[in-house]
């Protein structure tokens, strides 16, 4: 249904060193910078794009929002969730885990406030 996701950061250097981290840790390549100068980072047909805002004021999270990602294994929720630390970002909610559905996953705010969540797909019954 969605062909993207855009959001909005008032440091692109910095967004771009955090969500690179993020993108690399579960296999997939570092975001390109658009003619617009929107960071675009594409995997298997979805794009989260990055922006500071065109209305010229500062970005703010989004208060009850959350993006999430799926990722191929609670190792991978592992990897994301510790580039995310190491590259600027803040543990969110619980700490990795495996949820009562046998869903692994993760939560992050990145440096501008955006939460984020990887997680694992359901297992099959």
């Amino acid at each position: 249904m969605f062909s993207h996701v855009m959001i909005g950061s008032n440091d692109l250097a910095r967004s771009k060193e955090f969500y690179d981290a993020l993108f690399v840790a579960l296999g997939g390549k570092p975001g390109e910078v658009d003619a617009g100068g929107r960071l675009v980072y594409a995997h298997e047909g979805s794009r989260l794009m990055v922006t500071t805002p065109i209305n010229g004021q500062p970005a703010t999270a989004a208060n009850g929002g959350t993006i999430g990602v799926f990722a191929d294994s609670a190792d991978h929720v592992r990897a994301w969730h510790s580039a995310g630390t190491r590259h600027g970002g803040t543990s969110a909610e619980s700490p990795p885990t495996e949820r009562p559905s046998g869903i692994f996953v993760a939560y992050l705010r990145d440096p501008d406030g955006n939460k984020l969540c990887a997680r694992t797909r359901a297992p099959k019954a």
